[in-house]
């Protein structure tokens, strides 16, 4: 497995299970990501991004991102892209 690291959580609305993600990379939709921090490891697909309210495809470096998570995640933990 290769990782690089795509971003970095910077908040977490457990209601919506959505993490707010900014990056240092590009990011598509259907991309597979590994989440990981002092608490936290887990991967998953990117199944749905949104930035201000807007369902996008592909967000770019720099842009902060609505991203649904499958579990917990916590500010600072870290985004990898897998391949």
């Amino acid at each position: 497995m290769v990782k690089k690291t795509i971003g970095k959580i910077t908040h977490f609305f457990s209601h919506l299970n959505v993490a707010v993600v900014k990056l240092s990379g590009t990011l598509n939709k259907g991309d597979k990501i590994l989440i990981e921090g002092a608490h936290t490891s887990f991967e998953q697909k990117v199944s749905s991004m949104q930035v201000e309210h807007e369902k996008i495809e592909t967000a770019k470096k720099g842009n902060a991102i609505g991203l649904k998570v499958k579990e917990k995640v916590r500010e600072g933990d870290k985004v990898y892209l897998v391949k």
